[in-house]
């Protein structure tokens, strides 16, 4: 049994969630940790909020990633989930692929690289997973007690919240260090919130 567990709630499309996530990734393999991946909806998230016409488009573009993921998480389980959100970041965050209604060059393309089938894309454009897709959103807001957040959610044993939000994510031991930190502050049962504003946009720098 691992010394800590994480359950990480991701969104494919969420740039500051996908360098959260490298930074486990990297924690991985500096910690003794058990991460458990799950997909989460910005699309749900932020249904019937009265959102700038802009940012309401780009929402409304990424049914389709956390619909694949959902469908990926049903029916090949976790090593895949992983597989794919690492594939399917890179594609989005990376390589700056996001043709299409549902972001789906990408989809096809992290499909493929990962070695899943390609009719798995049409998900993107169905409901066949809304249900579970929707749950596993609610489980994660639910979890953190409130629906005044968004991605990247995680629990450090047991214990969830927002972020954190980093930029660049650290690497090697430095990344162990500030997960040794998050694992102190989730111990604590008085600890709520740290922020801080940010004044750098999402540094990709991380390959895990």
């Amino acid at each position: 049994m691992a010394e800590n567990t994480v359950d990480f709630w991701f969104d494919p499309t969420c740039p500051w969630c996908w360098m959260t996530s490298r930074w486990i990734k990297e924690v991985e393999t500096q910690r003794d940790v058990a991460v458990t991946w799950h997909p989460f909806s910005l699309a749900v998230l932020n249904e019937g909020r009265d959102l700038d016409p802009g940012y309401r488009k780009h929402i409304d573009n990424t049914w389709g990633p956390a619909r694949v993921a959902t469908a990926v998480a049903e029916q090949y389980g976790q090593e895949k989930l992983d597989e794919l959100y690492t594939t399917l970041g890179k594609q989005i965050h990376h390589q700056k692929n996001k043709e299409g209604t549902y972001f789906e060059k990408a989809i096809e393309a992290a499909l493929a690289e990962v070695g899943l089938p390609a009719e798995l894309a049409q998900v993107a454009f169905t409901e066949e997973y809304d249900e579970q897709m929707r749950a596993s959103t609610r489980a994660g807001l639910d979890s953190a007690g409130g629906d005044d957040i968004g991605v990247p959610l995680m629990s450090i044993n047991g214990v969830t919240f927002f972020g954190p939000v980093m930029s660049p994510a650290p690497t090697g031991e430095e990344a162990a260090k500030v997960f040794d930190g998050a694992v102190a502050l989730a111990s604590y049962p008085g600890f709520f919130e740290i922020k801080r504003p940010r004044n750098v946009g999402p540094i990709f720098n991380i390959e895990k």
